[in-house]
């Protein structure tokens, strides 16, 4: 039986919006080699049979999907993924998927993409996607490391002889410039794939104040993607995949503070007028060969990623209000392996194992200035003291896995596997993780399915800032000197049902429900002024939820539905204590508590409408009940619901002889509802941030 999809998958995957131009145009430059395409097509379909389609749950947004959002390609990969149900939004571009806070793992053309150390810069560009599948629940054994969702990109390729491509540009409010360009390619065994954009505007990071316009919140970037490909032979794929960005923020002011702290014979500072910088990069590299060896799909992947983080303090201001100006350097370095193989065992069965490692080498530097304080942390000189603090971390991961897919009759289908584990950065910590997935199909419109994972998750290695607490003692940066210093791999067991019905031929309903307990439950908080993430501890973690999902598909009108129910809480901080109050300390240590990121209703839903060949109309919202803020416990009370609405129409025009002109028009947040994200207190949370302000875009696309 051939594998279905699970719960959902086929739901999210019917939402897809009203095409407008076709995909990958191109004026081919000669007859096509239908030879060679039948060869990259069976290339293809190997590689995906590495992946099992059973086990989790699956939403796939297409190529088309993205382009019928309001902002089409130039949508940051966070908001595409934010259509998707059980995605939390939160400031900095940051997603939680069904109560976890980040915990995603990136993968393009079946690669493991390691993270980034970015706070809010996005690495990877939606117009390199031809179509990306968001994997959650419980999931096979070959998804390890970053197991809150599994977000699997397929590139865009040159399916035809010849050169083909697009340039165009978004512009609009808030100072957005955003010109693109976008070339492909096949010639005999050759085929390329490369994509650039530079973006600047002036709301880079979420506005700490309800304005419409922020005071210092201008951002500039760069970024590119490539994908190369040479055909070895009708079995055999040679390709280099590559990627960069360069961001550059400036950190947005909060008007009206007061300064805490006397500098010299300075005793007043304009909070509007601080001169905070952040600079993000990442590059990566891959080399892969794939193919097929007689039965034998596989696919082996050496590669390296750099990442590097810089923020720049306002010396004499961060002092001021902060008692410490940071000048924060970070960089991690990860260079990877990966081996997966997919053999079929007669007709019932299919045969997945493999291989990951990595090794990380991450520096921090902390170069600070504070002033000296007594025993109570009171201010005793106006003069003040530098101190530098460095770390460095070695980390090696390690991992193996073993699965089967046994399809049994006509109506079910079984995965089950094996997994290990092994993290070694400051002491070993390992697992052996079994899993489990059942798929049931007892009609052709009903699908059934169930699922066990047992799930080992190391700390982030880039998250990871050991603080030589001793070095600010007497100090207005003294830290309590208690608990552990290093982050711990957190350890889970995830349940997960769900069924899909199709009613007729337009209508698909889905209904998912989880559990996950969790052991050291992971988590990051914003601590001081740079907009870094450290990693911390829970001892213990509870996390349940429910998805429903309501699709329909009517020809010219389609529209999707999404609402979740997420509850996250977590008891006992059990390392990186110091960032934390004693009293909130001593609470948490004995209740359990909401996590920061737990949000407890989630929703969003769009529609869309296309008269004829070229012209489309739109709409799509989200929706949150808020996330969490301190009440008389520590998140123990939610910012108010929030509602935004976005609004879109686009037409395509034969204005040239080489290609359609398309033309979108996007009205974001249409009603002007200003919501609060964060408003700076809670457990791990820096500074308040805003939504953002009604705009208006205009995006236009010459294909040649």
């Amino acid at each position: 039986m051939k594998p279905v999809r699970l719960a959902i998958a086929i739901a999210f995957a019917l939402s897809a919006f009203a095409a407008h131009a076709a995909d990958d145009a191109v004026t081919p430059q000669k007859a096509t080699n239908l030879g060679e395409v039948d060869v990259t097509a069976k290339l293809d379909e190997a590689r995906n049979s590495l992946s099992p389609d059973t086990g989790s749950s699956q939403y796939v947004i297409d190529r088309q999907t993205i382009q019928a959002l309001p902002l089409g390609d130039s949508t940051p990969l966070n908001q595409v993924i934010l259509q998707a149900p059980g995605v939390v939004q939160d400031s900095f571009g940051q997603l939680h998927v069904r109560g976890d806070h980040a915990n995603l793992q990136y993968r393009v053309n079946g690669v493991v993409i390691p993270e980034s150390i970015g706070g809010f810069g996005q690495t990877l560009d939606a117009r390199m996607i031809e179509n990306v599948k968001l994997l959650t629940g419980a999931l096979p054994a070959q998804y390890g490391d970053r197991t809150a969702a599994v977000v699997d990109i397929t590139t865009r390729s040159q399916k035809q002889d010849g050169i083909g491509g697009s340039v165009g540009i978004t512009g609009g409010q808030f100072g957005t410039l955003n010109p693109n360009a976008t070339l492909f390619g096949r010639e005999g065994k050759w085929s390329f794939f490369l994509t650039a954009n530079y973006l600047e505007n002036d709301v880079g990071i979420e506005n700490p104040t309800s304005s419409r316009k922020a005071i210092h919140d201008h951002t500039n970037q760069v970024k590119t993607f490539g994908d190369l490909s040479y055909l070895i032979n009708d079995d055999t794929r040679l390709s280099f995949m590559f990627g960069a960005t360069n961001n550059r923020f400036e950190i947005p002011n909060n008007p009206g503070q007061d300064a805490q702290f006397g500098y010299l014979d300075v005793t007043n500072f304009d909070s509007s007028q601080l001169n905070e910088r952040q600079q993000e990069k990442t590059r990566f590299g891959i080399l892969s060969l794939q193919g097929k060896l007689g039965s034998t799909a596989y696919q082996v992947s050496a590669g390296q990623r750099y990442s590097g983080l810089d923020f720049t303090p306002d010396d004499i201001g961060d002092l001021m209000f902060n008692g410490v100006a940071s000048d924060v350097r970070r960089s991690n370095r990860a260079d990877t392996l990966q081996a997966d193989f997919s053999t079929p065992l007669g007709d019932s069965h299919t045969l997945r194992y493999g291989i990951y490692g990595s090794f990380e080498r991450a520096n921090a530097t902390n170069n600070s200035l504070v002033f000296p304080a007594d025993a109570d942390g009171n201010q005793t000189s106006t003069t003040p003291l530098n101190i530098l603090d460095t770390s460095r971390i070695l980390a090696r991961t390690y991992a193996a896995y073993l699965q089967d897919e046994w399809s049994i009759g006509s109506q079910w289908t079984v995965n089950y596997g094996l997994r290990a584990d092994k993290f070694n950065a400051f002491k070993p910590e390992s697992q052996l993780s079994p899993r489990l997935g059942v798929v049931y199909q007892p009609t052709d419109s009903t699908t059934i399915h169930a699922g066990y994972s047992r799930y080992f998750t190391p700390p982030a290695t880039e998250s990871i800032t050991p603080t030589a607490i001793a070095k600010f003692v007497g100090t207005t940066n003294a830290l309590a000197d208690n608990g552990n210093d290093l982050p711990l791999a957190e350890r889970s067991s995830y349940y997960d049902v769900g069924i899909s019905q199709k009613f007729g031929d337009a209508w698909t309903v889905g209904l998912d429900s989880y559990r996950r307990n969790v052991q050291r439950l992971q988590d990051e908080g914003q601590f001081g002024a740079a907009v870094v993430y450290s990693t911390f501890n829970y001892d213990q973690g509870k996390i349940k939820g429910d998805e429903l999902t309501v699709n329909y598909d009517g020809g010219a009108l389609t529209a999707y539905f999404n609402f979740s129910y997420n509850r996250a809480v977590g008891k006992r901080v059990i390392t990186s204590q110091y960032n934390f109050s004693p009293d909130d300390l001593a609470y948490i240590y004995d209740h359990y508590i909401h996590l920061d990121h737990d949000q407890k209703y989630t929703s969003s839903g769009g529609v869309s409408y296309a008269f004829g060949e070229g012209t489309r109309v739109g709409a799509d919202y989200l929706f949150g009940s808020g996330l969490r803020s301190d009440g008389i416990v520590p998140n123990g009370d939610h910012l108010p619901a929030y509602f935004q609405l976005n609004l879109s129409v686009a037409h395509d025009f034969n204005l040239t002889p080489i290609g359609a002109t398309h033309a979108q028009l996007a009205l974001v947040n249409a009603l002007d509802r200003t919501y609060e994200i964060r408003d700076g207190s809670g457990i791990g949370v820096g500074a308040p941030q805003f939504g953002p302000r009604r705009g208006v875009f205009l995006s236009l696309q010459q294909d040649f």
